[in-house]
């Protein structure tokens, strides 16, 4: 199973995503059996690592940003990914409207898998500097994420 996470730049929420989800993935036992990358909608970023302050609160919670790099999404990646979850609605309106037909409906936003809170988005922190919320919002939904992808290897 391959999950992508994207963002706009590549920089704040898709790696500290793909970084804590690999962790989890790792905690579960399901390395080999999880794929996790990341990428952005947007090129500005690419080949720069994580946003200051999004490493710093990566590493604050004990997470690497030995190998996040910024990217660009690539037509490659929607054949690779079984998720692409993504933070806000301009990203998903923009990866929706860049995917082939048979592939839209692998994306997802991140707060989709809570009850209630399925349009919420993750704000961009690139703005806000709230690095920590982004972190926070991404640990009440990433578990859940786990757990529906860990059901449909079975």
């Amino acid at each position: 199973m391959n999950v992508l996470f994207v963002c706009l730049g590549n920089i704040c929420r898709s790696p500290m995503a793909e970084a804590m989800f690999k962790q989890m993935v790792d905690d579960a036992g399901l390395n080999g059996k999880i794929n996790v990358d990341s990428a952005g909608t947007s090129n500005e970023e690419e080949g720069n690592g994580p946003h200051p302050g999004a490493a710093k609160t990566m590493h604050a919670h004990g997470l690497s940003t030995d190998d996040l790099i910024s990217r660009p999404i690539t037509r490659q990646d929607f054949d690779w990914a079984d998720f692409i979850i993504c933070m806000d609605n301009m990203n998903k309106y923009n990866l929706q409207r860049i995917a082939p037909a048979q592939d839209r409906d692998k994306i997802h936003l991140a707060y989709e898998v809570i009850p209630g809170k399925e349009d919420q988005e993750i704000p961009d922190p690139w703005y806000t500097h709230r690095f920590e919320d982004t972190y926070n919002s991404l640990n009440e939904t990433l578990p859940l994420w786990l757990d529906k992808i860990t059901k449909e290897l079975s």
